[in-house]
């Protein structure tokens, strides 16, 4: 991992070729990724004591009894620290289910999606490059954006005291990321906070101009239907999503 991470490493003054392949350096990628995995697999495939697998009898009798019979082969118990295996996702499942045992059930469900034409993502792309072309540099400065949108809500106590919190990151086919946040908090959020915390307006271009550029550009459907038929949403002359909509004064359920 560490010598390719060297090969796409960026260095001032220096042009990596590697980086300038787009859709071939995606691909370069993908593949070296997997070389890694079938190493890592490999691995612990031939240090399986080592690993202590004879701890896993319970699992192992389990899948044995479970199994079958014709897949004649040696087994490999993959342990929970492997990313991605079932017991690493399990383990995560039950560590989510502790939280709600011990603290209740979650006051806040934030999402937190990356965006292509932030300016620390804008001003690492070279000449005729798009974000899709450096996904790299995608994921380092959506990784930076979510560890201080995690400090903030904690340190700077936004909505209260942070009881704890779970996340988890998933990259959409856009292959942009986009990061599920969970927070518990000391105070519980009453029905009546909700608009305190929950806003769908548009602010005030006068008072706060940049807030308003960002929901314009970013959180507004459209404009589809009559008005631009050519919209990606547009399908037999109308929008999948449903829109426009009539507006609402209050939130009601859908």
């Amino acid at each position: 991992m560490d010598f390719y991470a060297y090969r796409i490493m960026v260095r001032e003054g220096i042009r990596n070729p590697v980086l300038q392949f787009r859709n071939l350096f995606r691909q370069y990628v993908v593949d070296m990724y997997a070389k890694v995995e079938s190493e890592r697999l490999l691995y612990i495939g031939f240090h399986q004591q080592k690993l202590r697998v004879d701890n896993y009898v319970h699992l192992r009798d389990a899948v044995s009894g479970d199994g079958n019979v014709a897949d004649v082969g040696k087994m490999v118990v993959l342990p929970a620290t492997f990313v991605g295996s079932p017991r690493h996702m399990q383990e995560y499942a039950q560590d989510g289910m502790c939280y709600v045992r011990k603290h209740g059930r979650p006051d806040l469900f934030i999402t937190f999606t990356c965006n292509p034409k932030w300016d620390e993502i804008s001003a690492e792309l070279e000449e005729g490059q798009s974000a899709t072309d450096r996904h790299d540099i995608i994921a380092r400065v959506f990784r930076q954006k979510m560890i201080k949108l995690i400090d903030v809500l904690k340190k700077w106590e936004i909505f209260g005291p942070v009881k704890c919190f779970m996340c988890t990151v998933e990259w959409q086919k856009r292959g942009l990321p986009h990061l599920h946040l969970l927070l518990w908090l000391s105070q519980k959020i009453h029905p009546s906070q909700i608009d305190e915390v929950i806003c769908s307006e548009l602010p005030d271009p006068l008072e706060d101009p940049i807030l308003f550029d960002i929901i314009v550009k970013s959180m507004i459907h459209g404009p589809c239907g009559v008005f631009n038929p050519k919209c990606p949403c547009m399908k037999n002359n109308a929008c999948t999503k449903g829109y426009p909509r009539a507006f609402v004064k209050e939130t009601v359920r859908p």
